[in-house]
């Protein structure tokens, strides 16, 4: 599936059930890197509808959005409509079209894992200052959870393009020593998801490979999920075992 063409026609769904990102942490964290600078550039890479782009907005002095596909990016757009401190641009990871040495910290939510690594790193090499960071960040379903082990299963069924959650990725395979080539430092956070069952049903929907309506397996799918709920919820919710990793170092 090519990356820029993913989540067409999923963009509604992604902007509403996606999870967010815990706004105290992150704050505290970019701080820490950028220190208490008057003034400084973030870019948000793969900023999608701008979950985490609207959550580090008033951090940054300025913010740009760079975002490759066109439904998410529409969105993105209607999100950031009043801060006036975020610029929304039509780009990718690899050719984001970001002015030479002009950026603090590169952030890259839920995306990095689509990316030619190889080419971002030269880009991220191109638009960051002397002293730069690139932020990387995942958040990252608990595997050994019997219910995100059961959901995995549900979506292996039905899903033919189905190769794990965030596109199959196994974090330690991602070669993240040879991206951050100079070291880079670790943060992971436990952050349990509680969902309703619209929630955990729209969240699965929203995933690149599940089913769209139109597509023969939607209505089992949905329905499995809604079995899947029925099976684990506490008064009318659940909860979904989640951990946030974040990744930080220079590139070199």
């Amino acid at each position: 599936m090519n990356s820029e063409t993913k989540f067409t026609g999923k963009s509604t769904l992604y902007d509403r059930y996606r999870p967010g990102y815990p706004k105290v942490f992150f704050k505290e964290l970019i701080t820490e890197y950028i220190g208490r600078k008057d003034n400084f550039v973030i870019a948000d890479i793969g900023a999608g509808t701008g979950i985490f782009t609207e959550l580090i907005a008033n951090v940054g002095t300025d913010i740009l959005a760079i975002e490759p596909n066109d439904d998410m990016r529409a969105i993105l757009k209607e999100r950031m409509e009043d801060l006036k401190q975020v610029t929304c641009l039509a780009g990718s990871a690899e050719n984001t079209g970001i002015a030479d040495k002009s950026v603090d910290l590169v952030t890259v939510a839920q995306a990095f894992h689509w990316f030619d690594a190889v080419a971002f790193k030269k880009e991220c090499k191109r638009i960051l200052k002397t002293n730069g960071y690139v932020m990387l960040i995942w958040n990252s379903r608990d595997h050994t959870s019997k219910l995100n082990k059961e959901t995995a299963k549900i979506s292996k069924k039905y899903c033919p393009n189905f190769q794990g959650f965030s596109g199959g990725i196994n974090i330690e395979r991602l070669d993240l020593q040879q991206f951050f080539n100079n070291g880079y430092e670790h943060y992971a956070v436990s952050n349990p998801l509680k969902m309703s069952k619209e929630y955990f049903i729209g969240r699965n929907l929203s995933a690149s490979y599940a089913p769209q309506k139109e597509d023969i397996f939607y209505e089992e799918f949905v329905e499995e999920l809604g079995f899947l709920f029925e099976k684990y919820s506490k008064e009318e919710s659940i909860l979904v075992p989640n951990d946030l990793h974040v990744y930080v170092g220079a590139i070199i």
